[in-house]
């Protein structure tokens, strides 16, 4: 999924329009700004992905609206941070990991450990086996409110609202990246490489991190050539979005087989889609289990369609994609006192980790 971000506060304050059959769904989809411009049925082909320009078509024109409940039609240009909400009628669910783990917790607001494969919001594909019904449903009658979000695919701290008041001092925080740092870990194959930096046009400097330490500097844009419009690329264009990350190497192993692994410890600067995976692709080492940007990105369409073969299994080596957030750190919204919460690498990641070259 891209980083289309929704907050539950924007689900729950939708009325159903008028003519829209009770019990219908509501999907809302934010749009980002390097998709501003499209028309809406490419944008919501893109994030529908298992449908046909046709199929998306007839979706826009009986279940899309704006936020004042007007019908969208399929040749609107869609604008940055816009809300386009489909409201259709429900569909069967696969299903998902629903213990999720509190890791911190205060009077404002508590921290999960979102478990990988395990949607953070209702999507084109998920409605109610979501992250945010999950919290709902475990505290009956409180206000609850996630900060900000993770891909389906990615585990680990996601921090939470219990008031109006937290949420937006907490949202106006992270959106501006006001004394925000994210910590990212992921387990690659092979071994990222900086000295690839001048063929890349990308700026490598050293990082304080500690040795082997380096700062990556390349700019992302959508992937227009691409089969997938939910795919980042290299900038290519003036439009294109800087990006920053941070990486450190933690570790290497190598398999029984001779193929190379390192665990690597990634901070993002800015905040792109996919940037850390699109990031380390370009360095030569790709997230393990990555369906976009490891070595077939066709997994990708296979996956979407529950059609993953056996030989795709084995050759992504994990049914998710090795990135886990490990570390949050912020001013606390509402007492401003430093807050850093952790959550250690899953049980999934740290055994395929200890299973290499064993």
């Amino acid at each position: 999924m891209s980083r289309l971000r929704i907050s539950d506060t924007d689900i729950d304050r939708h009325a159903r329009p008028e003519g829209v059959a009770e019990g219908a769904v509501l999907s809302i989809f934010r749009v980002p700004p390097e998709l501003a411009g499209q028309r809406l049925d490419v944008f919501l082909q893109g994030q529908l992905r298992r449908t046909s320009r046709t199929r998306t078509q007839f979706i826009v024109r009986n279940s899309a609206f704006d936020v004042r409940g007007k019908r969208l039609r399929p040749n609107h240009r869609v604008q940055s941070e816009e809300l386009v909400l489909l409201w259709r009628p429900p569909w069967d669910e696969d299903p998902v990991p629903t213990n999720v783990p509190i890791v911190y917790e205060d009077a404002h607001l508590f921290v999960v450990d979102k478990p990988a494969l395990l949607p953070v919001h209702p999507t084109a594909r998920y409605h109610r086996n979501t992250l945010i019904r999950v919290l709902k449903e475990a505290r009956p009658g409180e206000f609850v409110s996630l900060g900000h979000r993770l891909d389906r695919e990615t585990s680990g701290v996601l921090i939470c609202s219990k008031s109006p008041e937290c949420d937006r001092s907490l949202k106006k925080q992270i959106e501006g990246r006001t004394g925000v740092d994210k910590t990212y870990r992921a387990i690659t194959w092979g071994v990222p490489d900086p000295s690839r930096a001048a063929e890349l046009d990308a700026v490598v400097t050293p990082a304080d991190d500690g040795p082997g330490a380096f700062r990556f500097e390349r700019s992302l844009e959508l992937d227009t050539e691409g089969r997938y419009r939910v795919k980042m690329r290299l900038g290519k264009t003036p439009d294109a979005l800087s990006a920053s990350t941070r990486f450190l190497v933690e570790a290497t192993r190598t398999s029984s087989d001779g193929r190379a692994y390192a665990l690597v410890r990634c901070e993002l600067e800015t905040g792109r889609q996919h940037q850390i995976r699109v990031h380390l692709a370009s360095l030569g080492a790709p997230i393990v289990g990555d369906k976009l940007y490891g070595p077939d990105e066709s997994c990708f369409a296979r996956s979407a369609d529950g059609e993953l073969t056996e030989e795709d299994l084995q050759m992504l080596e994990l049914p998710r994609h090795a990135l886990h957030a490990a570390r949050l750190s912020l001013a606390h919204p509402m007492t401003g006192a430093p807050l850093s919460i952790e959550a250690p690498l899953p049980d999934d990641l740290r055994a395929f980790w200890d299973a290499i070259g064993a």
